[in-house]
């Protein structure tokens, strides 16, 4: 084995605290059978020699932590109540405490010591390639105080598996347990501790921050860890500054200056999240004060509740401060330890004497100089103040300086060993020092459980005890600054817990302070990223149309379902899209009902004269009551038919509208040509169109066919294409619920057999428009027929281009003119002469106006004939007595003159020939 002897040092009173032997660098210890390490930074600093060349000597330290020292005793305190329990019967603990100065060098210095064989004379370390049946100078070490002391005596300890448990060590990187797999701690690692500030930043409505922290192993962690959950968070750092470690640094003072300014010309940032040791946290805020800066501090757990921060003069000036401490418990006995402190033996344990002396030394100032005093001593410094002085017991001063979470961290720690240990040594005797080894330990310390307030604690897979965190509020109270805990932190679930409402109300005041790099923007807006690097500087654009954002500072608009939602610019929301059609209650709506109502009233009352008048001539050369009941029947479906226009669309009307108007009006329009034939017919005298007219003069087959087509088109539209509802999504804050046709071409094939019958009704009406003037139907169905062209010929344009819930409107405006026009034209100029020329309403006006009409037209075509067939056996008859009338007859000739012939000269038929005519016309009308 290669031994590795650790050298001594000595601390004489004669030659100040200089290290001569090994024993003497112990800080504090007491024998035991089971011994525990413990590492703390009692001093903030390890003073540096001044000599040329430097030499490998330990150095005396400076600058005493009351917080830390009072950690000391905790251990100290926890050690003592365990022997005085049952919790280890007949085991011993005992302990060697070291100061390690906040020092990785003193600190490996006394891992070594800790690394060396049990009782060996000579604190040698053996170097083994196993280390399994190793008994070393210590079973367990508990410290240190500063994450990256930590990191360098775990990693010293985990070469024989040494158990290190701390109270104070938060690096997120020691819950590697590959790197660190002897390492325990029994607060929550700094990943808690970060998610918990930026979750009060977040909540704060913060996200433009500064960011201090030491240039060590701790704050650089701290500040990694810090910036993924704020980039998480969308919370940016305007900056960081980074000031070194160590006090002794000759760059420390302009690096705090530089700081300060960068904070003071950050006006914008008006929270500063601090990662530094509480000596640190001094001299930066001693500059602060000096500089009027007023901001909101975020204190990390090092210095939350460090009491000597908290009283320094002018501390009320920087603004607030909240910090997170970790959960402390019951330390009302250790308080009681400490009233006892100063009867306490100080033979073994240097921190005890070395406070003592200090008491002496700063006796006579003030509460705050008493302990500004305290920091500033160095060893070196002691002994020649101290002789002539004597100690004055301040009992409220360490009481007065305790920070209860680590007090409690620190006991928690002892108490977890103490279990650990028990665990072990249930079947064995551990009064011997070999009885189990460090590397059980560890094992056991794993499972380990202890009761905390009744709760019970553990380590996780990661070593780490997930407690939670008390949040501080420094508040001026009775004109000192106190610490009071606002709420707390469940680490578990990532929120806080209020105590009463006065609290809440003491985070909520917080969202006063602003501290972006923008306005936020407001629900309505949206971030727009400018060429700053940073997310958090933005500018605020509205939401565009049918997009909406209803959170503040949103990074995107959410698109609304343009299908069935809308929004207008800078929205909130979404809004439904109205469902727009023709309703009942609309005032178009309803003209266009009254119309059509309208118009049954006159189909009924047209329908009541004609009943009335049946025997007259007028009605029977309308075609006699039964066509005109079929006539005014179509009428009536036809204004019925825009009744299914009107209202939320269904499948049923969407089908029914189309096919009752087209099959309606075809049936109408198919009567009606029946007459124009039959009228045509009568009042013909060519013999060839006679013929023609009456081989395709089939009244109800002409009918049933010309109807029956349509409906043939109909039935096969609303079988292969038929009308559905649907939903028009074009409108950008409606939804127009529409009638779909199908089949545009189905559609336009229904129309146009309409015009088409209505066309040839047209032609054969206006053959006949020169009718008698007191029965001229002819003109009127022509005129009924040009007012239904005029009317669709007009619809296609407009329909073409309207749009919206009105569109039917067109199409019921059309069929209302059409269907006026022809009911009006064909019933009314019959309806006018029932009622008011019902003198011309008789058989025998009626037979002598046709007798006019047919004599003259007789006449006329019996010129026509002679002229072309001088042996035709109807030229007599063709003759009428027009001339016994008219003075161009002479001696029983009469002259007639036919337009575009020459004047030409026949004889006078006889009068019953002519009479036999008339009785022809009138029977065939």
């Amino acid at each position: 084995f290669v031994i590795f002897l650790i050298p001594c040092f000595v601390i004489g009173i004669d030659i100040a605290f200089s290290c001569q032997n090994a024993d003497d660098f112990v800080g504090a210890s007491s024998p035991g059978d089971i011994v525990i390490g413990g590492l703390f930074a009692v001093h903030s600093e390890m003073l540096h020699p001044e000599e040329d060349p430097i030499k490998p000597v330990i150095q005396n330290c400076a600058g005493f932590e009351i917080q830390v020292f009072l950690q000391t005793l905790a251990m100290i305190h926890a050690i003592e109540t365990i022997n005085n329990s049952t919790l280890l019967p007949g085991v011993t603990l005992g302990y060697e405490i070291y100061d390690t100065c906040a020092e990785v060098t003193k600190a490996m210095a006394s891992a070594l010591r800790f690394l060396s064989k049990f009782n060996s004379s000579e604190d040698a370390v053996e170097f083994k390639c196993n280390y399994s049946d190793y008994i070393p100078r210590v079973k367990a070490v508990t410290g240190a105080s500063y994450s990256e002391v930590s990191m360098a005596v775990s990693r010293l300890l985990a070469l024989q598996l040494i158990p290190q448990v701390s109270p104070a060590s938060s690096a997120e990187i020691l819950s590697d347990k590959i790197r660190f797999p002897s390492f325990f701690r029994t607060i929550p690692s700094d990943f808690h501790q970060t998610r918990a500030m930026t979750r009060l930043i977040c909540e704060s409505g913060w996200n433009w921050i500064g960011v201090i922290a030491t240039d060590d192993d701790n704050g650089r962690f701290a500040l990694e860890s810090f910036g993924v959950q704020a980039m998480a968070n969308n919370v940016c750092i305007a900056f960081k500054e980074m000031l070194p470690a160590y006090l002794s640094d000759s760059t420390f003072h302009t690096k705090v200056d530089n700081a300060i300014e960068k904070i003071v010309t950050e006006t914008r940032v008006n929270v500063i999240v601090v990662f530094m040791r509480q000596f640190h946290v001094v001299k930066l805020f001693k500059k602060a004060i000096e500089k009027n800066v007023n901001k909101i501090w975020i204190a990390s757990d090092n210095w939350s509740a460090a009491v000597k921060i908290s009283t320094m003069p002018d501390i009320r000036q920087l603004g607030t401060i909240v910090g997170f401490g970790f959960k402390s418990g019951d330390i009302s006995s250790f308080q009681d330890f400490l009233r006892n402190l100063h009867e306490k033996p100080t033979e073994n344990n240097q921190f005890l004497r070395e406070y003592i002396m200090l008491l002496s030394v700063c006796a006579h100032l003030e509460y705050h100089d008493f302990q500004t005093c305290i920091s500033n001593q160095s060893q070196d410094d002691l002994l020649e103040n101290v002789e002539s002085k004597h100690p004055i017991w301040r009992d409220d001063f360490l009481s007065a300086n305790i920070e209860p979470g680590f007090i409690h961290s620190t006991i928690l720690a002892v108490y977890a060993i103490a279990h650990a240990i028990k665990g072990q040594c249930k079947d064995r005797d551990c009064k011997d020092p070999s009885a189990f080894t460090p590397w059980e330990l560890l094992e056991e310390l794993k499972k380990v459980v202890v009761i905390d307030d009744d709760k019970e604690v553990k380590f996780d897979a990661n070593g780490d005890m997930s407690t939670s965190y008390d949040v501080l509020l420094w508040k001026e109270i009775d004109g000192h600054m106190e610490i009071t805990t606002m709420a707390e932190y469940d680490a578990e679930k990532g929120g806080f817990i209020f105590e009463d409402e006065e609290k809440k109300k003491d985070f909520l005041n917080l969202r006063k302070v602003q501290s972006t790099c923008s306005q936020h923007c407001r629900p309505g807006q949206v971030k727009k990223v400018t060429e700053s690097p940073h997310t958090c500087c933005y500018e605020c654009i509205y939401c565009p149309e049918n997009h909406y954002s209803n959170q503040t500072d949103m990074d995107y608009c959410y698109r609304c379902n343009n299908k069935t939602y809308w929004a207008p610019i800078n929205s909130t929301t979404c809004y439904r899209k109205a469902i727009h059609f023709l309703t009942w209650t609309d005032w178009f709506a309803i003209f266009l009902l009254i119309l059509s109502a309208f118009g049954v009233v006159l189909v009924l009352l047209i329908c009541v004269i004609f009943t009335k008048n049946l025997d007259t001539p007028v009605v029977k050369a309308s075609g006699g009551l039964t066509v005109c009941y079929i006539i005014l029947l179509s009428h009536f479906l036809i204004f019925l038919s825009t009744v299914f226009f009107i209202g939320a669309p269904t499948e049923f009307k969407c089908k029914t509208r189309q096919a009752l108007f087209g099959i309606s009006f075809t049936l109408c329009i198919s009567c009606i040509l029946i007459k124009s034939l039959k009228i045509l017919l009568a009042f013909s005298f060519d013999p060839k169109l006679q013929n023609f007219l009456k081989s395709v003069y089939k009244p109800i087959p002409t009918v049933v066919i010309c109807t029956g087509i349509q409906v043939i088109i109909c039935t096969f539209w609303l079988i292969f294409r038929t009308p559905f509802v649907n939903q028009n999504f074009s409108i950008p804050k409606a939804i127009i619920l529409e009638c779909n046709e199908g089949s545009i071409v189905a559609f336009g094939i229904m129309l146009g057999y309409i015009a088409a019958l209505a066309f040839i009704c047209f032609i054969c009406a206006f053959k006949g428009r020169k009718l008698p003037e007191n029965y001229n139907e002819a003109k009127f169905i022509t005129f009924g027929m040009l007012i239904y062209f005029i009317a669709w010929i007009v619809f296609i344009p407009v329909y073409a281009t309207t749009f919206g819930k009105h569109l039917p409107a067109v199409e019921i405006i059309v069929v209302l003119i059409s269907n006026y026009g022809i009911l009006c034209c064909t019933f009314l100029p019959k309806c006018y002469i029932i009622i008011y020329k019902q003198e011309t309403n008789t058989k025998s006006a009626f037979l002598k106006m046709v007798y006019t009409y047919s004599s003259k037209s007789a006449g006329s075509v019996a010129v026509s004939q002679v002229s072309l067939d001088s042996k035709s056996s109807s030229l007599q008859a063709t003759v009428a007595d027009p001339c016994k009338t008219e003075k161009n007859s002479v001696h029983g000739n009469c002259h007639f003159q036919v337009p575009g012939q020459p004047l030409v000269k026949g004889k006078v038929l006889p009068e019953n020939a002519a009479r036999t005519m008339v009785r022809k016309r009138v029977s065939s009308i």
